[in-house]
């Protein structure tokens, strides 16, 4: 068995901006794995946040040794993107030299349609509001905030989007008393969660705080490992599978978190359908669903994800699985 890696670049719909930057392509990194004639796909998207670089992940792939199972991954690479593209790689070959769907082989249930939310990109009011007017149809909305001008931000796309759910995503720019100064808005205007209000190092003011909104893990969560410092400072977490390191720690993060009494929302970063299809796997009856990267792209892999009224479908196997 053999491992390449290419770059792939897919070009946005339009620029979009959180409060770490702003970007106009997603750039990712595509793992494929060979074994006689059949091929398994696997993306990712290297995280300056967590010091990736596509040249990074790309090294880690390289230095994999020849044969590589999934079983030895997490003992060869850390849980980030470049364990989560060959993983889910694997997956995808193993599946196709097996003749089965990948949610067969790992004894889940067939999966169905998950409603995703839709990321707004932060900009001015008057322009989130007419964002949420476009998508006003959309039953869960989410908003990137985390700056000192987040009301009127929030305020506008409530009253672009009236009837719709709202999550917010701070990126780990608030404080502990902007989030209680915060609170009886968010109530207010209907938002359903809150994404990493504190900097993951700076969480520990959570502990004790009442959360009505309920708060979900990002930055904070990555694999199993995790959770033990998450107690009783968070409601929900995010598995994001460029966090975990693939579908493999994705499923047993899920389970553990549960049996811990945690809400899951699955998250992504912004990739194509490549990337989004083993996740949708990991989505299946998640309190909340993030899966809108193609939604994002202007441009998008072969065989695309279906997106509906109903959601975000489960990958055709032309795509993955």
């Amino acid at each position: 068995m053999s491992i390449a890696v290419h770059y792939d670049d897919f070009q946005l719909a339009e620029a979009f901006t959180i409060s770490r930057g702003t970007k106009t392509a997603a750039e990712v990194v595509t793992a494929t794995v060979r074994s006689g004639a059949l091929t398994g796909n696997g993306e990712c998207v290297p995280y300056a946040r967590y010091g990736e670089s596509r040249a990074s992940v790309k090294a880690q792939i390289k230095g994999l040794p020849e044969g590589v199972r999934r079983a030895d991954l997490p003992g060869l690479l850390p849980a980030g993107a470049a364990r989560n593209a060959v993983d889910c790689a694997l997956w995808d070959l193993e599946a196709r030299q097996a003749g089965r769907r990948v949610w067969e082989l790992a004894g889940l249930t067939a999966p169905g349609p998950q409603i995703t939310a839709f990321t707004l990109s932060l900009d001015t009011p008057i322009n989130m509001r007419d964002a949420a007017d476009r998508h006003k149809h959309r039953p869960l909305l989410k908003i990137k905030l985390g700056t000192p001008d987040d009301m009127p931000r929030l305020e506008a796309v409530r009253a672009g989007a009236p009837k719709s759910r709202i999550i917010i995503d701070a990126n780990e720019g608030w404080s502990a008393d902007i989030y209680a100064d915060l609170v009886p808005h968010l109530l207010r205007l209907g938002v359903v969660l809150v994404e990493q209000p504190l900097p993951a190092g700076a969480d520990d003011a959570l502990i004790g705080m009442e959360r009505p909104v309920p708060v979900c893990a990002d930055e904070s969560c990555h694999d199993r490992a995790s959770l033990a410092e998450l107690r009783g400072k968070y409601d929900v977490i995010n598995i994001k599978l460029d966090k975990t390191g693939g579908l493999t720690e994705a499923l047993a993060l899920r389970d553990a978190a549960r049996a811990e009494g945690f809400g899951v929302m699955v998250g992504c970063m912004v990739g194509s359908s490549l990337a989004m299809a083993p996740a949708v796997l990991v989505a299946q009856g998640a309190m909340v669903v993030d899966l809108d990267g193609p939604l994002l792209l202007a441009e998008d892999r072969a065989h695309p994800l279906m997106y509906n009224e109903r959601g975000v479908h489960p990958s055709d196997p032309e795509l993955w699985g």
